[in-house]
């Protein structure tokens, strides 16, 4: 038994060295747990943010100067002012992403009880920051005339007053869950490719065959690949939480580390096992390739990162369960934002676990199968 270890350890060896060789494959790794998780957090936002905004005033009263000074940042960018026959032009050129156009007579007409217009235009290009805007840009016109009409900014008492007290996320950050959802796939992604192309290249490098004639179990092989990749993806694991999610993100971690790392070792393992799964079905890089885009997505998308699973629709919300990343999922979320310890998210990484080794059974039961059938 000790000398089935060994041999697991030194073919890990090998592994380690053969993806440490690959420049390509390195910096891959490193962009993928660096920038490439900043920009994905970053870039989810759930507000406006810096949205260029530009007055038409033609009524040059107090009302619309107010209106003009409540756009301000960081939704919006300073308002510039620009006449009516420049609208048209300003948009077709992308300068401005809104434009408040204030009719003249504006003020006059809302001290006289009317209800004059006021016109948006909105650069729908981009439909997330132009729906929120609107809404935004609405909402502070219609508190700066209701300000203006009472003469304060009293607010109307209500009967019943609703308190809302968030959670575990009180600012309601969205780049808190951008950054784990985006550490989730990037795990996903490099785990199921290193591990299936691994076990590729051996069989297109004919290795494959001379590890077979080797006191060598297709267990041992397997395993020895599951643990070099597992450790090289566990060590960027570590390294991008320490310095991007908690360091430049500043996302906060309320549960323990230690867990959150032994998790994520099982959940590695499950996705080794994934992509051993794949390569052992996959003739050639280019079916593995297919197979990526057939797996990967769903994985990814059904998590529970993007939509919470009770959101997606009912006839999918059962099939997610066989998905290792929605437990692993489960499971980050409730250590890091709620401080969950073992006792409660055990349950969850039992199935990784059971997840995992029906995986790996599979991909060993088809395994010396696969390389008969290649030759």
């Amino acid at each position: 038994m000790f000398k089935v270890w060994i041999n697991i350890f030194w073919l890990g060896v090998k592994e380690l060295r053969s993806v440490f060789a690959d420049v390509f494959v390195v910096g891959f790794i490193v962009f993928a747990f660096t920038l490439d998780i900043y920009s994905q957090a970053t870039a989810m936002s759930e507000s406006v943010n810096n949205a260029s905004v530009a007055i038409v005033d033609e009524d040059h009263s107090e009302l619309s100067r107010s209106i003009a000074s409540a756009l301000y940042p960081p939704y919006f960018k300073v308002p510039v002012l620009i006449s009516p026959d420049q609208v048209d032009q300003s948009m077709d050129h992308d300068r401005f992403m809104f434009v408040v156009s204030i009719p003249p007579n504006f003020e006059k007409q809302v001290r006289e009880g009317n209800q004059p217009s006021v016109q948006i235009d909105i650069d729908a290009t981009a439909v997330s920051q132009a729906s929120l805007g609107n809404s935004y840009i609405q909402s502070i016109v219609t508190s700066e005339v209701n300000t203006f009409i009472n003469r304060s900014d009293k607010v109307t008492t209500y009967p019943v007053t609703l308190v809302q007290r968030r959670a575990f996320n009180p600012n309601g950050t969205g780049m808190w869950f951008g950054a784990i959802n985006a550490l989730l796939n990037q795990i996903t992604l490099l785990t199921i490719i290193l591990t299936g192309a691994a076990l590729l290249r051996e069989r297109e490098h004919g290795t494959i065959e001379h590890l077979l004639v080797m006191p060598l179990t297709s267990f041992q092989i397997a395993i020895a690949k599951v643990w070099a990749n597992g450790l090289i993806i566990l060590v960027a694991f570590m390294l991008s939480m320490l310095f991007v999610v908690e360091g430049l993100l500043d996302v906060p971690v309320a549960g323990s580390r230690w867990l959150l790392l032994g998790g994520t070792g099982i959940y590695l393992f499950a996705s080794a096992a994934i992509g051993i799964f794949l390569g052992t079905i996959a003739r050639t890089m280019a079916q593995f390739a297919l197979l990526l885009m057939m797996v990967i997505m769903p994985i990814m998308m059904l998590s529970g990162g993007l939509t919470p699973i009770e959101s997606q629709p009912m006839i999918i919300q059962p099939l997610t369960w066989f998905f290792p990343s929605r437990h692993y999922m489960a499971f980050f979320q409730a250590v890091a934002f709620r401080g969950a310890g073992l006792n409660i998210i055990w349950s969850e990484l039992l199935i990784i676990i059971g997840l995992g080794a029906i995986f790996l059974s599979a991909s060993l039961a088809l395994f010396r199968r696969s390389i008969s059938v290649s030759k």
